[in-house]
């Protein structure tokens, strides 16, 4: 997204083998999507992998060095299976430690928990103890406070003003928490340089044909994204291409009109146009 002073791009790791095995659709990404459309920003890229230590820690690895905000959903939790925190923390080169406020906040969880099912705290009991392991992060590591349940996740600072920011796979919870970090760290770019579309339906061509016109557009409007999506059975448009041109709103007025003389001039069929924000 184009803007008058830099802008980290926004990122997005889902992990978790449920979800590349089918058992489980993936319901982050068009979240995400959606939050940062709401605030004026959007999604750069996403990955998705599954629970093998090795990979987790090597994509975790380029996350921290990318400059880029980062969100991590999943494998956070202290069970087996659950390898984000050990890899993270291989990632970075640190030692794992207790964090003093996830600690206070599992605490505070086990006693609400005890109270609510009528029994006593026992603080050193084995299963409580085990649960603060869910409070162990990379040293240096901020906590991400969690709204449903106080079991928190993580954040961790990495290279040039990025970041990357754990949360739990579970929706409930990770979403409000990327929410808060949102509108917590990232407040200053909401909506900072104005996006739009302007695009056209293109009838009876190819896009081998569109494709000089369209690295014209780029070369001589800078800033300004040129984007064919073609389709073979819409429904109401049935064969054709969406043809159009994306940046900022004054970008965007100048390269558009040169967009449909160029179409003009090849003598295509065109449709309706489209504008999106």
């Amino acid at each position: 997204m184009p803007t008058t002073s830099p802008v980290p791009e926004f990122s997005l790791i889902i992990i978790g083998d449920e979800i590349l095995s089918g058992k489980r659709a993936d319901k982050h990404l068009p979240k995400v999507i959606e939050l940062l459309h709401a605030r004026g920003l959007q999604l750069a890229h996403a990955d998705y992998v599954g629970d093998s230590p090795d990979r987790i820690t090597a994509t975790l690895a380029r996350a921290f060095t990318s400059g880029e905000v980062v969100f991590s959903c999943g494998g956070i939790g202290a069970t087996p299976d659950d390898h984000t925190r050990q890899c993270a923390a291989r990632a970075l080169g640190v030692e794992l430690a207790l964090h003093p406020q996830a600690e206070s906040l599992i605490r505070e969880r086990m006693q609400d928990v005890a109270r609510e099912q009528g029994t006593p705290y026992e603080p050193d009991r084995a299963d409580n103890i085990h649960r603060l392991n869910m409070g162990v992060f990379p040293q240096g590591a901020d906590i991400i406070p969690n709204p449903y349940n106080k079991i928190p996740g993580f954040s961790y600072q990495g290279a040039d003003g990025g970041a990357v920011h754990f949360v739990p796979g579970f929706p409930v919870m990770a979403w409000p928490m990327i929410e808060w970090v949102l509108d917590t760290h990232y407040r200053h770019l909401f909506r900072q340089a104005a996006w739009v579309e302007q695009s056209v339906i293109v009838y009876g061509s190819m896009e081998a044909t569109l494709t000089p016109l369209m690295e014209d557009l780029e070369r001589r409007f800078d800033g300004v994204k040129v984007f064919s999506l073609p389709s073979v059975d819409h429904p109401q448009h049935g064969r054709h291409i969406e043809l159009g041109v994306k940046g900022a709103p004054d970008r965007v007025a100048l390269a558009y009109p040169e967009l449909l003389t160029g179409l003009h001039q090849q003598g295509v069929k065109l449709g309706p146009e489209l504008v999106r924000k």
